[in-house]
């Protein structure tokens, strides 16, 4: 498997050619960098006019590796050519270094790239990714993998530490200036420290070629650089340029992600960089928040694959249910504002926001028939979407990254009343909800006077919570909240409730009795909430092989425009549009007809007729387009006639081979297994008049298809082109 690293972008405040100065320093050896032992030229060039030099390094690095692992691979150095080129009139240094040893076993390549601070011009950034692949290597390849991982993450953040170090040398020199390159000042190099003027030592010589993979050649560059992949000098200089001068919101600052979002690792960095790139390539114009998709990261250790997974599957939930706009939308029952003791007071010692729940005063019995399961979900969804906003709010206010809230649970007066049935199944079905779209947002839970019968209702409900939440649970039993360790270690005393001993009042209601009055039948509240729960502007359709899912738009007037908002909950599709002038057949729902088979659920519309000729009864009006399992696809388009469209959405399969006319092994399995081949979308259309529209669907107010609460402020609007416009 090939391990990657992406760095954020680390900002020198100090001009590019001061840096360069400082940089230079390191060579032919650096005493900060103890791994680092030697290294010499081995190739040099500058161009005609002085403004681009080339050098070529064969750098010797000491790994810390095992004794036995340095015995069975025969090596005491491994050795890495790193390839510089600075161009001074455009301000940049490009690294691409490899590995020389073991190159046959062990693939490792880094690139990085120090460049001008795109809104700053005193300032350099500095920016790398690497990567490292193990294809064999004595059967140690996993110890060589930790080795190299544990290398790269103990000397990756020393880069900077270097470049600064050099540069406070350079001060103390009295050198706080390089001039910029010019035309005429092609005679004039660069000042180079007297460093750079020393003899450079011999080369440890090797009997073996290869090496041992462990460290990159970072660490003859910015940092450490082992099994990682720099960035920017893979890249053609138009693209690098293109990468750099992104804004803020493009790409991730190290000091914004100190600032915001906490201490990472350089490996954790990575993650939620790689993560959130994914998500702007298949999510354009409505990616989550870093905080968000750092939660999601952190829920599952840091495997971004398993992150993604959980990730995208409550992104298509909120947007299901609209969950971004249910802080503006929902408006508690009065019920709720009645009787449901809970509430927003405050703050705990660290910061975070602090819920109350006085659960041993609250009816749930009566809550749930009175308004049904859906709205006291509903609540508590819009309790913590009020948690996210809350964290955002104090890290502004506090000036440190505040990610998750504290909540205190009072259970006095819990009894088995709260062990009805119907009541703790509508708890684990808020708790199964809540973990599973709101992960690392409870900090501490705080459970106070835990009487006799809690160990019953903790029995029923700690399976459903996850190990890492449970671990958050603080239980005290009678008035051992008020000693030491209690209380008064999380929270300040100016702030205590008053039901709780303090001074401080609290605004949480004292609950009570629901009245009878108030209950509603089962299908008064069944009803309910199927309208409460179903109330979305998006459909789910179920695609198969050789069963598309088609949806007929009639247009009246030509130059309206068609708008789609569409994410791949499952499999490859094709998307077409096609129009024609009469209308098809009213919709079959016989998807798998063809197989004799009956379709296994599903909604699935089919309405181009078999005996249609393309080109004859209908035309395609857009370029097909390949959609990915957890993209999410906005576009438009311009229509020209007045008749029927039919956007259709096609299982997308993978070419046959074309040396032979033999029908595929997956194709003939497809006729006997169809429901193995199933794909299924989650979409949402809209007409427009021409004068109504305002660009992409990622800008059309009228479709709801950002995230509002989650999304930070990406959202770019395509232009159309000629007729159309599809924007992923």
């Amino acid at each position: 498997m090939v391990q990657k690293y992406q760095s954020p972008v680390r900002v020198y405040k100090h001009p590019f050619e001061l840096v360069m100065a400082a940089y230079e320093r390191r060579f032919p050896t650096c005493h900060l960098i103890p791994m680092f032992v030697a290294s010499e030229v081995v190739d040099e060039e500058t161009s005609e006019d002085g403004s681009t030099h080339k050098i070529e390094r064969r750098c010797a690095l000491d790994v810390d590796a095992p004794r036995l692992l340095k015995r069975i691979a025969g090596v005491d150095y491994v050795y890495f050519i790193q390839k510089n080129t600075l161009n001074r009139k455009e301000r940049t240094l490009h690294i691409e270094s490899h590995n020389e040893t073991f190159s046959n076993r062990v693939i490792i390549h880094e690139t990085c790239c120090y460049s001008v601070h795109p809104e700053n011009e005193d300032w350099t950034c500095f920016e790398q990714t690497a990567s490292l692949d193990i294809k064999s290597f004595f059967g140690f390849e996993s110890t060589v993998e930790k080795v190299a991982m544990k290398q790269y993450a103990s000397s990756i953040k020393k880069g900077k530490e270097i470049i600064e170090y050099y540069l406070k040398e350079l001060e103390d020199e009295g050198i706080t200036h390089v001039p910029r390159w010019t035309p005429s000042s092609l005679s004039l190099p660069l000042p180079n420290p007297s460093s750079l003027s020393t003899a450079q030592p011999d080369l440890p010589k090797l009997t073996i070629t290869p090496a041992v993979s462990p460290p990159l050649a970072a660490d003859v560059k910015d940092g450490p650089t082992l099994d990682v992949k720099q960035d920017g000098v893979a890249l053609p200089s138009d693209s690098l340029v293109e990468i750099l001068a992104g804004t803020p919101e493009d790409k991730l600052d190290a000091d914004y992600i100190k600032r915001y979002l906490g201490d990472l690792t350089p490996l954790q960095e990575s993650c939620l960089i790689r993560l959130r790139k994914w998500l702007q390539e298949t999510h354009k114009g409505k990616i989550p928040k870093d905080e968000h998709i750092l939660r999601f990261l952190r829920a599952r250790d840091f495997n971004m694959d398993k992150a993604r997974e959980i990730l995208c599957q409550s992104l298509t939930w909120r947007k299901q249910h609209q969950v971004d706009y249910l802080l503006e939308t929902w408006t508690s029952p009065q019920v709720l504002q009645d009787y449901y003791t809970g509430g927003w007071h405050h703050h705990d010692r660290d910061g975070r926001p602090l819920y109350i729940l006085r659960l041993g005063h609250m009816d749930t019995k009566g809550l749930v028939r009175a308004l049904g399961e859906e709205s006291l979900l509903r609540h508590v969804l819009s309790i913590n979407e009020e948690g996210l906003r809350r964290c955002e709010e104090n890290t502004k206010v506090f000036g440190r990254p505040i990610s998750c809230w504290t909540c205190l649970v009072d259970l006095e007066g819990l009894n088995m009343r709260h062990l009805w049935r119907p009541g703790v199944k509508a708890l684990l079905r808020i708790i199964e909800v809540v973990e599973a779209n709101y992960p690392e947002t409870l900090g501490r839970l705080l459970i106070l006077r835990a009487p006799r019968v809690f160990p019953v209702l903790w029995t029923l409900v700690s399976p459903f919570i996850d190990e890492n939440t449970r671990k958050k649970f603080l239980i005290y039993a009678g008035n051992d909240y008020q000693g030491p360790g209690g209380l008064v270690d999380y929270i300040d005393k100016e702030i205590i409730p008053d039901f709780l001993g303090g001074e401080c009042m609290c605004e949480v209601p004292e609950g009570g009795l629901v009245p009878k009055s108030m209950y509603r039948s089962a299908e008064e509240v069944e009803n309910e909430d199927v309208r409460l729960w179903t109330e979305t502007i998006y459909q789910t359709a179920s695609i198969f092989k050789g069963a598309p899912h088609e949806l007929l738009i009639e247009i009246i007037d030509a130059h309206s425009v068609i708008t789609w908002d569409f994410d791949m909950c499952k499999g490859d599709v094709v998307f077409n549009i096609y129009h024609s002038k009469r209308a098809p057949q009213l919709p079959r729902k016989d998807p798998l007809g063809a197989h004799g088979i009956t379709s296994p659920g599903g909604n699935n519309v089919q309405l181009i007729d078999k005996s249609w000729t393309l080109g004859q009864d209908y035309s395609m009006v857009e370029s097909p387009l390949t959609c990915k399992e957890g993209e999410s696809v906005q576009g438009s388009h311009i229509t020209r006639w007045p008749g029927f469209y039919i956007l259709q959405w096609k299982f997308h399969s993978m070419p046959a081979c074309s040396a032979t006319n033999l029908p595929r092994v997956d194709d003939v399995l497809a006729t006997l297994q169809v429901s193995s081949h199933k794909c299924k979308v989650m979409y949402y259309t809209e007409v427009l008049g021409s004068e109504d529209f305002r660009g992409s669907m990622t800008s059309l107010e009228s479709s709801h298809s950002g995230f509002s609460q989650l999304s930070a402020a990406t959202t770019s609007s395509n232009q159309s082109q000629c007729s159309s416009m599809i924007s992923r």
